[in-house]
């Protein structure tokens, strides 16, 4: 199966952190599984952690690489996709998201369960 990570999954999951929950963390340990994190969730983090809004390590792209996670283009289909997506979700990061996740037939790992509304699965982090 194909994970598409939310920021907070991917920084619990880079930092060993006992707050992701162990179904999750199993799944994404899963090497059947394909592991993934947008380029939007790449850029969302990065926008916060400079306005000291979140904690992240300031290597991400190298700490995602040393993860084994891949990382996924945003294609101009998903900004359209995302921006035609109903407004159970404000947030434009995570509507990305679900565009992606759609496109990919993808899992989201979030611990944003607003994403559930949406025609996606959806793992718990």
């Amino acid at each position: 199966m194909i994970l598409l990570l939310d920021a907070h999954a991917l920084l619990w999951w880079l930092a060993d952190d006992p707050t992701l929950d162990a179904a999750a963390s199993r799944s994404i340990a899963d090497p059947a599984n394909a592991v993934l994190v947008s380029a939007a969730t790449v850029w969302e983090i990065e926008v916060k952690r400079v306005a000291g809004r979140l904690h992240a390590p300031a290597g991400l792209l190298d700490a995602i690489g040393e993860s084994g996670i891949d990382t996924l283009p945003v294609t101009a289909a998903d900004a359209v996709n995302a921006a035609g997506l109903p407004m159970h979700h404000a947030d434009p990061f995570d509507r990305m998201l679900v565009a992606q996740a759609q496109r990919l037939d993808a899992i989201i790992v979030s611990r944003d369960r607003a994403l559930a509304a949406y025609q996606v699965e959806f793992l718990l982090a």
